[in-house]
């Protein structure tokens, strides 16, 4: 079973608090895949982990890049870890048949739209059902609070 995390942003977008969570993933030593809800986003995302400043490098890849087996970081709309990947990230709604195939898993969603609350929910309660590790964090004016 995964440990499973919630993580409900207010007060930052995913583009801002992803690459904390990776860095941290990296300094573990671990790899991460994280599951885009779109191409679209997943262009969006590879662009701005080359240009994020906190951490400064955060070595990525997706599959236009190619040989996944080589990159720390891997990028995908599909339900897949080429990469040999324990952590799963988990972002705008994406969602993974293949939790048990992960350590830790990261479901990050935005506070501020309530569809995507309900979504997260859902899932915390499906999660949960199926015998996960499931903790809920939320953001605060001084950081990360862990609600459940």
């Amino acid at each position: 079973m995964a440990e499973i995390g919630f993580y409900h942003l207010t007060r930052s977008r995913t583009e801002e608090a992803l690459p904390r969570l990776l860095g941290r993933t990296l300094e573990l030593g671990e790899r991460a895949v994280v599951i885009c809800g779109s191409e679209e986003r997943l262009a969006a995302l590879d662009a701005a982990l080359w240009l994020c400043t906190e951490p400064d490098w955060l070595p990525h890849g997706t599959r236009a890049s190619g040989a996944p087996e080589l990159q720390p970081i891997w990028l995908t709309t599909e339900d897949e870890a080429p990469n040999g990947a324990r952590f799963l990230f988990l972002i705008d709604g994406a969602t993974s048949a293949r939790l048990a195939d992960f350590v830790r898993v990261f479901d990050l969603f935005d506070g501020s739209n309530e569809n995507e609350v309900a979504a997260a929910r859902a899932r915390f309660a499906a999660a949960k059902a199926a015998g996960h590790i499931v903790t809920y964090w939320q953001q605060d004016h001084r950081g990360w609070k862990r609600i459940s």
